[in-house]
């Protein structure tokens, strides 16, 4: 399940859904002719959340997803990050997060990061590739609750990962599920063209705010991370440091 979040007035009338975790992956090529790029995906006309949307690639978190064995570990900082408890009651581990991110991109993609290992039980993308999921290049980046009244609501963590970590052919999506259509990769310059979500806007420009910081070098994780807190009718926003 994809997950992205937008800002409307909420409908008082709609029961309240509770606010699942989740995580989001932003895959971004450094490298394509028309310049930096995002893997986007367009959601399904009749999809409870978000329909037609174009999206990143992402969804809940599932509870098999706290004890998934990695090839190496999330960076110090960014796990450091993701443990940050602005909502008292969450119990999700920085590494159920990472194993949702991974999980969710093999199986809306086709596409995996790690070395040859042992896949992680019921991930038949990285058995069937031999490979161990490596979260270790992931770059934590923003976070968002999807405000009150809306059919689902998420508590989403967006991950950044460069598709040069990727394995095998960027732009093969034969192992994608149907969760997504016309999967292909936008550049950031034309991305605000297609039909997104609010959220999604602002974290386009986030990630365009990192690319200017890094200039031709690596990217690495922000000192802190932007939140837009939307668990009540009336949104907030925050920097977890």
């Amino acid at each position: 399940m994809t997950t992205a979040t937008g800002i409307l007035t909420p409908n008082r009338a709609t029961r309240e859904q509770p606010i699942r975790d989740a995580a989001t992956v932003i895959v971004l090529d450094r490298n394509t002719p028309d310049g930096p790029s995002v893997l986007m995906g367009q959601r399904g006309a009749s999809a409870a959340f978000m329909p037609s949307k174009y999206v990143f690639p992402g969804g809940a978190v599932d509870a098999a997803d706290a004890d998934v064995q990695f090839a190496a570990e999330l960076q110090q900082q960014t796990a450091a990050l993701l443990a940050a408890k602005p909502r008292e009651d969450v119990q999700v581990s920085p590494r159920a997060l990472a194993a949702a991110a991974l999980r969710e991109l093999a199986e809306e993609t086709g596409l995996m990061i790690g070395p040859p290992g042992p896949a992680p039980s019921g991930w038949s993308h990285y058995a069937d590739a031999g490979l161990a999921p490596d979260p270790s290049t992931l770059i934590y980046m923003f976070r968002a609750i999807t405000p009150p009244g809306r059919p689902r609501r998420f508590d989403a963590r967006f991950l950044l990962l460069d598709a040069e970590r990727l394995h095998g052919n960027r732009h093969d999506f034969s192992g994608a599920c149907d969760e997504l259509s016309h999967l292909h990769w936008v550049p950031l310059t034309e991305a605000r063209a297609l039909d997104l979500p609010f959220i999604t806007e602002v974290v386009l420009a986030e990630v365009a705010s990192l690319l200017s910081s890094a200039g031709t070098g690596p990217l690495g994780p922000p000192q802190s991370v932007p939140f837009f807190d939307n668990r009540a009718a009336t949104p907030r926003f925050m920097r977890i440091a």
